[in-house]
């Protein structure tokens, strides 16, 4: 493409240095009205739309409209109308990318970044968390630990502080001001950096166990719940079950059509989540083989540039993605995906509690161990095992411990 653009730009510049000065006029006119017209077509992209800008086919097909100018005013034979339709061509080829792009956009998504986090504010009249039908017999007046966590267990956390923590010093506590949770990977940074004191997730991954082993920190992990990870298709799907092991051959790409699971003749979407969070690293460890590259998506990251991340799952009806259970049926609820079983055994609370489902496991209360860790930590565990703060993780949605 860069190569491209380069031709372009010296052809437009060797034929406007041969014009004459009428030509010259003719194609400047052309040229500033084309610069108002792709100005214009940006704006509503950046402002309206708010999507993937194509950077460089939007300079190609910009130098191909000031070349279709100049040919048009140098035309002498007929070779000139063919190559004529190269910059027509190409400013078409832009305008239907965007509007592709457009459709793309407004399928609806399963996305670990929209969390609608308001919802679960402690102490909030109107919020989402469960309540105990009775006073908490455990309540930390000062020195509260500062808990962050998985957004998947943010329900369960926030529930838990607002059941036990003093509502006044919460309030008055800087660390809560705009509590929200951080996700899996940002909580085990807090953890390691020690902004957080108590975090709730999943075990970490391998290169995060590596962080805290650099630094000599010691992870105490207290399973204090269970909860399932689950693979999800879009709703029309015919596939309803498939096995571990079609799972390690789509995410590897030797699986890339649903056809070969006697679904349709149709290309496998495999969305993949960000690395490090806690849905991948179950994905990582469920596969234990390399995992193909995740598909990726372009993102503004200011208005001078463009990054890229991992593509949140779109419910395309070939695609499919994975989650866990509590948060794809609850917290990102969408009524066009329906879960898969997997060996035949559907996701549900009994068969995560008897552990038939393959992909159940704990979740875990995280802390640093050591002489330094805030006094409250572990009579705050002791209390989340209990009868009542077990209560809240049901009552949440999610399966008590053992």
């Amino acid at each position: 493409m860069v190569v491209v653009i380069v031709i372009i730009a010296v052809f437009v510049l060797l034929c406007f240095i041969k014009m004459g000065t009428k030509k010259k006029i003719a194609v400047l006119a052309g040229y500033a009205l084309t610069i108002l017209f792709l100005l214009g077509a940006v704006l509503l992209q950046i402002i309206s739309l708010q999507r993937e800008i194509h950077l460089s086919l939007l300079i190609t097909s910009y130098l191909s409209v000031i070349l279709f100018f100049i040919l048009w005013n140098i035309k002498d034979s007929k070779k000139v109308y063919l190559l004529l339709c190269i910059p027509v061509l190409c400013f078409w080829a832009w305008i239907i990318t965007i509007l592709h792009y457009e459709k793309i956009n407004k399928i609806p998504t399963v996305s670990e970044r929209d969390t609608f986090s308001y919802k679960y504010i402690p102490f909030k009249d109107d919020n989402l968390l469960a309540k105990l039908d009775e006073e908490a017999d455990f309540k930390i007046i000062d020195n509260l630990p500062v808990p962050d966590g998985a957004t998947a267990l943010l329900p369960v956390y926030a529930s838990f502080i607002q059941a036990v923590y003093s509502k006044e010093s919460y309030e008055n506590t800087a660390s809560f001001k705009y509590f929200s949770g951080s996700g899996t990977d940002k909580a085990y940074t807090n953890l390691l950096e020690g902004q957080a004191d108590l975090i709730f997730c999943a075990e970490p991954s391998d290169f995060q166990m590596e962080q805290f082993n650099d630094k000599g920190i010691k992870l105490k992990l207290i399973p204090i719940g269970r909860e399932a990870f689950v693979f999800f298709v879009n709703k029309e799907n015919i596939v309803n079950d498939i096995s571990v092991d079609d799972i390690r051959g789509i995410y590897t790409g030797k699986i890339k059509n649903w056809k070969e699971l006697n679904g349709k003749n149709q290309r496998i979407i495999a969305f993949q989540r960000r690395k490090n969070s806690g849905s991948q690293t179950m994905l990582e460890k469920i596969m234990e083989v390399p995992i193909m590259k995740p598909r990726t998506e372009n993102v503004h990251s200011d208005m001078l540039g463009i990054i890229n991340q991992v593509a949140d799952y779109r419910n395309f009806s070939n695609a499919i993605g994975y989650s866990f259970l509590f948060y794809a049926t609850e917290m990102a609820y969408n009524d066009k995906i329906k879960l898969l079983s997997i060996d035949g055994i559907y996701p549900s609370k009994e068969t995560i509690q008897n552990n038939t489902y393959p992909f159940s496991g704990s979740f875990y209360a995280i802390y640093v161990d050591s002489d330094e860790k805030n006094e409250n930590i572990e009579p705050f565990i002791s209390w989340i095992l209990s009868e009542q703060g077990q209560t809240l993780i049901s009552k949440t949605g999610y399966i008590p411990i053992d």
